[in-house]
Order: structure tokens, then C-alpha cells, then sequence
């Protein structure tokens, strides 16, 4: 595993990281609240989640394929739930999450 593909994957999480929180403070502001309830539970727990495996990637875990995994898991459920809705800021998130759970995919098989 090179400095590089290490980076791209710190890189995708902290970028995944941002938009589950662009997305969970924009769903607040929505009219319907109700509606985004579970995106928004999602929201939360994605960015924990990157902010945790990006951190642990920096300092160079012993565990970054396993922390790796529960990435993927969290990312594919918050783009599962996130492309339910059509608001852009839940579209937006949903692919950072994809992108996001591909790279920890790849990182987590080679870790």
C-alpha cells in the first residue's frame, strides 16, 4: 500500500465526512422534517464513522481493514438511504458516500 492510495482513501472519507454533515444540517432545514428523520440518524453516524477511519489511517491502525469495512457498511447505508430522497444536498451525499465506500472497499481488501 503506497503514501498515495492511502491518501485518496483519507481523502474520500474526509470528503464523504463533510457531505453526510452538509447534508444532515441542510436536512434540518427542510420543511419535512419527519421524512428525513432516518437520513438524517445516517448522516451522523457516516461522518463518525469516515472521521474515524481517516483518523486511523493517519496514525497508521492496526486495524484499518476491519475500521475500513464498518466504512463501507455505514457508507452504503447512508447513500442507500440519502438516494431515497431528491433534495440535492441527500443526491450530493449519496455519491460521496459511494465514492467513499469503493475507496475503504479497496483499502480494506489490501490492509
Amino acid at each position: 500500500m503506497t503514501q498515495q492510495q492511502y491518501q485518496q482513501c483519507i481523502d474520500a472519507c474526509l470528503e464523504c465526512m463533510n457531505a453526510c454533515n452538509v447534508c444532515y444540517i441542510s436536512s434540518l432545514k427542510e420543511y419535512d422534517l419527519a421524512m428525513l428523520r432516518d437520513c438524517i440518524r445516517m448522516n451522523r453516524e457516516c461522518a463518525d464513522i469516515c472521521a474515524f477511519a481517516a483518523q486511523a489511517m493517519t496514525r497508521g491502525s492496526d486495524f484499518i481493514g476491519e475500521i475500513c469495512e464498518l466504512c463501507v457498511k455505514a457508507c452504503e447505508a447512508c447513500a442507500a438511504e440519502c438516494g431515497r430522497h431528491a433534495h440535492d444536498h441527500c443526491q450530493a451525499c449519496a455519491e460521496a458516500c459511494r465514492r467513499c465506500a469503493e475507496a475503504c472497499r479497496l483499502m480494506s481488501a489490501v490492509a
